[in-house]
């Protein structure tokens, strides 16, 4: 050990005695900061993580190491010394493993010298430190093992120049193995057994946070490999000349074993899947608690079966191994309950039979170009999960999360894989649980209404869909026991009155098969019961499993205990229309997350009545409520639900200048009344979120009009401290931006004996403000373009009570009476006393189940924001959306997915910097990375005049002795 350490040791200091070290130092830094911020825009990525610095390193270090080792033995052979060095009383590996040491300790000193980089991010953001750690071993382990690779070359070879090549060719190869570029080539199968062969691919299961013990070791392996066959290269020089005998092939034989050994173990430890570790912040990798409470619910054996074809496009198939993986992990979570299997449609036409028909899984075309060739692949990329006779299928556009770095470079991953999956394993455990039958648990008739025309009108493709839709609705007429009713009705019929009702209640058109077909035709399906009316779409292959699908999705609809059911209201939009566009704002993304976990319901509350299925009521920027309206928010109060409300006093209204409409609605008196006040101003951060403004800018007396990305106080950026978590209901929420927002006081007296919660508060330099002006001027305020106010402080934005609260209405006619009064006077006799006495009712006192949570932005859940943040980040923004959800399965006490929700992927966005800032971290990096460099120069110095003062006083005791 001593003979290695010293070896090592001058070895290591050989580096430094030349401008080597420095060289290497100098080319692997500068390459490394250029490629981080410059190559991969870090500052426009806005993700806090370090991948960039690690992206690279695999193809860096190929270069760099085997420019280190090259003249390691080469060196020692062109000059002569290893003569001398074979003959010492030294170990062959003695020497071999004091020379490695030296190599790795050159790369752990440069990759020292790059701390400050994660540094920087995480003062930049909320930086996860485990892939740091990772992606920091990773490259220790890949280094070693070029080091290896390239210590061995070196001792076969005399020319320093052909071991620098013949390095970079054998360990670019490794490299290559497991490299989209030749795995794309192959099907599933063979690509992944490439990539247990590919340095780099092995590097990035590693950089993500996870330490499993097969990738360290394949490096281990590598590395005992090429030290053995250097051992016995340098064992073979030292027989050179001599005859064979039996030691020389007891050598070969010994080196021979113990490099098979090294390879065999791979093998042996490729099916141990459990020996790993994962490092990231929340365990994103790995199985959660939520996740194996729902396998242990399952009572009949699942299938999750996943349709991955061979050949896919470049962008996704690096991610099949690792659903795979994950998919495992479900079934050994499940301990028997869950059967997993992988196929490729292709190769099994029975199986791609039935996912065409029975579970309309159909294959996507992606088009894609190389500079080989451009071509169109059509793949599947699906996952299915069956539990008894309920199905969900997951495809591509819900499993992955496509970020657009630049013009034509994209980066796909997968979003949130056991979100997705468990969120799905719910839905269908549910479904199966709660209703058993399907029809079980529909407490009122249903019935099926087809406004369709005779065959003789018909398409032929229609037709022949007729006869599926009449077999399906034999088949669910049986099964319901008389819950469900078919009623189908040809709308030209009776000189078409019955059309001409379709057309002014629900608006519908007679259909045409293409515009320059005159005949018209109708095909529309609705279920009506209960006072609600679903539509049914038709399934764009027109096959029996889409039918299926749609129709039993709809009667879910129908359905109590399956899901809990959001009652939405959003306020009334115009639709499109002689070829304008719609106006008003939309919540297509919020309706359409909310549908995938509840049974959403819309209402607008005309009736003064929130839908009696409903679990929650759900507020999204409502416009002026009226009494009625108001009424009915105020009695699902009452009953002890949540009503979750977004919306402040005042409308932003785009256009060429952005403005401010103020509302006067009915809704901020009722809160108030509740101690909640919203007041008539709006929030101004410091700590703010980009927004595209219009700005005009003057040149030569001419005045441009352009929109800029600038820095906008109006859209607070709400992290770190702002974010209270309390109670679960932000869990995994680190960042979200709230437009416009209002601040809330809170009336403490009112609420003295209701649970108070702060979700949302802004920084402690922002302020508040009741300027109606929100176009920013940044020639009259400067870098902010508005006017600082004078009180600053931390503003709050978002709040949740809970608690007994007092009716609106106490000791006031219920505003349903006026109505009913009119009806009587118009003629219309009153319905039965029961139903009269119910409607005219007030509750005036709520029970401690009622709660209010308040998010004080009326824009922050609008298509319109949530487009312009993800155009901002080049990905799908979704961060208030999943702030809802949170709050909404907090509420409803269905906190499952709460802890796995959070764990998407581009979710760690960085703090708000303006150029000079980025170009301040930017220069800091590199000021310290040269600062770094000098630092060890200095040492190095100090370390020789050491040494130097040392040899002359032996030089000096010695003359005395020999006097």
């Amino acid at each position: 050990m001593n003979n290695m350490l010293r070896i090592a040791r001058k070895e290591f200091a050989g580096f430094f005695f030349s401008p080597i070290a420095f060289i290497f130092l100098g080319a692997f830094l500068a390459v490394t900061l250029f490629v981080f911020f410059w190559v991969e825009t870090f500052f426009a990525r806005n993700i806090a993580d370090v991948r960039p610095l690690f992206e690279w390193m695999p193809l860096l270090l190929i270069f760099l190491v085997a420019a280190v080792t090259m003249r390691m033995w080469s060196e020692e052979r062109r000059s002569g010394t290893l003569e001398f060095l074979l003959s010492v009383p030294v170990k062959s590996y003695h020497m071999v493993l004091g020379k490695f040491m030296a190599c790795l300790g050159l790369v752990a000193v440069a990759l020292l010298l790059t701390l400050p980089l994660p540094v920087t991010v995480s003062l930049l953001g909320p930086l996860d430190w485990g892939p740091v750690f990772g992606g920091y071993l990773a490259t220790l382990f890949l280094a070693a093992a070029y080091a290896a690779i390239g210590l061995f070359i070196s001792a076969r070879s005399a020319n320093q120049i052909v071991s620098l090549i013949l390095t970079a060719v054998v360990c670019g190869l490794f490299y290559l193995l497991g490299t989209d570029a030749l795995t794309g080539l192959f099907g599933n199968r063979a690509s992944e057994f490439l990539k247990l062969l590919g340095s780099g691919s092995r590097f990035d299961s590693i950089t993500r946070g996870v330490i499993d013990l097969r990738d360290l070791y394949y490096y281990l392996s590598l590395v005992g490999v090429f030290l053995t066959l250097n051992v016995f290269a340098l064992e073979w020089l030292r027989w050179a000349g001599n005859a064979s005998n039996a030691n020389h092939r007891r050598w070969g034989l010994i080196s021979a074993l113990l490099a098979a050994n090294f390879l065999a173990a791979n093998l042996w430890l490729a099916p141990v899947a459990s020996v790993r570790a994962d490092l990231t912040r929340g365990n994103v990798y790995s199985i959660s608690e939520a996740t194996r409470s729902y396998l242990a619910q399952l009572q009949e054996p699942m299938l999750i079966r996943g349709y991955f074809s061979a050949q896919t496009h470049p962008l996704l198939a690096p991610l099949v191994p690792r659903l795979r993986d994950l998919l495992e992990e479900y079934a050994v979570a499940a301990e028997g309950r869950v059967r997993v299997e992988f196929i490729d449609p292709q190769e099994h036409p029975e199986l791609e039979q039935e996912a065409n028909e029975k579970y309309d899984i159909q294959p996507v075309p992606f088009q894609f170009a190389s500079k080989y060739q451009a071509t169109v692949i059509n793949s599947y990329f699906n996952i299915l999960i069956q539990y008894g006779d309920q199905h969900q299928v997951l495809d591509f556009g819900d499993l992955i999360e496509v970020r657009a770095q630049s013009e034509g470079d994209l980066e796909v991953e997968l979003r949130n894989p056991e979100y997705d999956l468990t969120q799905s394993i719910k839905k269908i455990l549910f479904a199966y649980q709660g209703t058993g039958e399907l029809f079980e648990n529909i407490p009122h008739p249903v019935s099926f209404k087809g406004y369709i025309s005779d065959d003789e009108r018909l398409p032929e493709v229609l037709s022949l869909f007729r006869k599926e839709l009449d077999a399906v609705l034999t088949e669910l007429v049986e099964r319901s026991g008389g819950t469900l009713t078919i009623d189908i009705r040809d709308p030209d019929a009776q000189d078409g009155i019955l059309a001409r009702q379709l057309k002014s209640d629900f608006g519908f058109r007679p259909m045409v098969a293409s515009l320059t077909d005159t005949n018209t035709f109708w095909f529309y399906m609705t279920l009506e019961g209960n006072g609600r009316i679903v539509q049914i779409p038709l399934p764009e292959q027109f096959e029996k499993a889409g039918l299926e699908q749609g129709i039993q999705a709809a009667l879910k609809r129908f359905s109590r205990g399956f899901l809990k059911t959001v009652a939405l209201h959003t306020p009334a939009s115009t639709l499109a229309m002689f070829g304008m566009p719609a106006s008003g704002k939309r919540f297509d993304w919020l309706s359409n997350t909310l549908a995938e976990e509840h049974n959403l319901a819309s209402t607008n509350l005309k009736n003064g009545r929130v839908p009696d299925e409903a679990d929650l009521l759900l507020l999204a920027s409502p416009d002026k409520l009226d009494i009625k309206q108001l009424f009915a928010v105020d009695q699902f109060l009452m009953r002890g639900g949540t009503v979750v409300i977004a919306t402040s006093p005042f409308d932003i209204e785009h256009g060429e200048v952005l403005s401010v409409r103020k509302l006067e609605s009915a809704l901020i008196d009722w809160l108030s009344h509740h101690g909640i006040m919203l007041e008539e101003q709006m929030v101004l951060d410091p700590l703010n979120a980009s927004f595209p403004i219009p700005v005009s800018r003057r040149v030569a007396g001419y005045v441009f009009n352009e929109t800029r990305m600038v820095n906008y106080p109006y859209f607070a950026d709400i992290r770190g401290d702002g974010i209270v978590q309390e109670g679960g209901m932000t869990e995994g929420i680190d960042q979200v931006t709230m437009t416009w927002p209002s601040p809330i006081t809170v009336d403490e007296q009112k609420n003295q004996d209701r649970k108070v919660t702060r979700l949302l508060q802004s920084s402690d330099q922002a302020w508040a403000s009741d300027s109606m002006e929100i176009q920013p001027d940044f020639q009259m305020h400067g870098e902010l373009g508005f006017p600082v106010g004078d009180q600053r402080g931390p503003q709050l934005l978002a709040v949740a009570v809970e608690g007994r609260f007092d009716s609106y209405f106490k000791d006031k006619p219920s505003p349903l009476v006026t109505h009913e009064e009119e009806a009587d006077a118009g003629g219309e006799p009153a319905e039965d006393a029961e139903k009269e006495s119910r409607i005219t009712r007030v509750i005036d006192r709520s029970p401690e189940s009622a709660r209010i949570i308040l998010f004080a932005s009326s824009s922050f859940l609008t298509d319109t924001m949530l487009d312009l943040a993800a155009s901002g980040m080049g990905t799908r923004y979704l961060k208030p959306v999943q702030l809802v959800e949170n709050a909404i399965d907090w509420s409803l006490e269905d906190r499952g997915l709460l802890a796995i929700r959070g764990r998407a992927h581009f979710s760690r966005t960085l703090k708000p910097l303006d150029r000079e800032s980025q170009l301040f971290w930017e220069y800091l990096n590199y000021g310290l990375a040269l600062f770094g460099l000098l630092l060890i120069g200095f040492i190095r110095r100090r370390t020789n005049k050491r040494a130097a003062s040392r040899y002359a006083a032996v030089l000096g005791t010695a003359e005395k002795t020999r006097v």
